[in-house]
């Protein structure tokens, strides 16, 4: 039975959730908005709100309860490009702006006059490739100017997978209109019978009393 067990198991064991969950956000935090399933973004939501109203509170329990949250201050990287991050001659990186001291000096503002729902899922309409799970993009409130769409050109497998669905959508429309002409002559014909058919005759009416009457009286004068 299924008694006191709550949220979504995802498919995953507890750890692996956690580490899922725990990578997710700090990409959320990172870049301001994701992409995923949609599964995956309602039971990433309460776990990042979290996070947040313990960094509205700014004290130093909230930041270690924050980093033990996080399993470690880990740095930002935005980009291969990112000045802020620290490299060494071997492309190794030693250094930058931490996940953790962005979420609170940056983030947390943010939301100092709103009580909860501080992200907000929308869905995108397309399924993955593969499996045909429904994508949506998880983001931040505040951040939406920047649309739901993540920058990024389509992969090959996404063109080709667009492809074959325009394909198969021409293919549809097309027994549809072949549905449609055969339709047409049969309504045209039927038309044209009615069209030819002789009108009924109409029927004798009997004639009036009075033209009767007079009638008789005339053969009467004549007898």
């Amino acid at each position: 039975m299924k008694h006191g067990v709550y949220g979504r198991k995802l498919g995953r064991k507890t750890n692996h959730r956690i580490a899922m969950w725990r990578n997710m956000a700090t990409a959320l935090f990172t870049h301001n908005q994701i992409t995923t399933t949609i599964p995956k973004a309602k039971s990433l939501q309460p776990f990042v709100e979290k996070l947040i109203t313990a960094a509205k509170k700014g004290d130093l329990a909230s930041r270690r309860r924050v980093i033990a949250k996080l399993g470690g201050d880990t740095i930002m990287i935005r980009d291969e490009d990112d000045e802020n991050v620290e490299r060494n001659k071997y492309g190794e990186v030693t250094g930058g702006t931490k996940i953790v001291k962005h979420l609170f000096d940056e983030i947390a503002p943010r939301y100092a006059d709103r009580n909860g729902g501080y992200t907000r899922i929308i869905k995108l309409g397309i399924s993955r490739i593969g499996d045909g799970s429904d994508l949506c993009v998880i983001q931040l409130v505040g951040t939406e100017e920047a649309g739901p769409q993540v920058s990024g050109s389509n992969s090959r497998r996404r063109d080709k997978a667009n492809k074959r669905m325009e394909f198969a959508a021409k293919l549809r429309k097309g027994d549809a209109e072949e549905a449609a002409e055969e339709e047409a002559p049969a309504e045209e014909a039927t038309a044209t019978a009615v069209a030819e058919a002789p009108e009924a005759e109409a029927p004798e009416t009997e004639a009036p009393a009075e033209e009767a009457a007079a009638e008789e009286t005339e053969e009467k004068k004549g007898e």
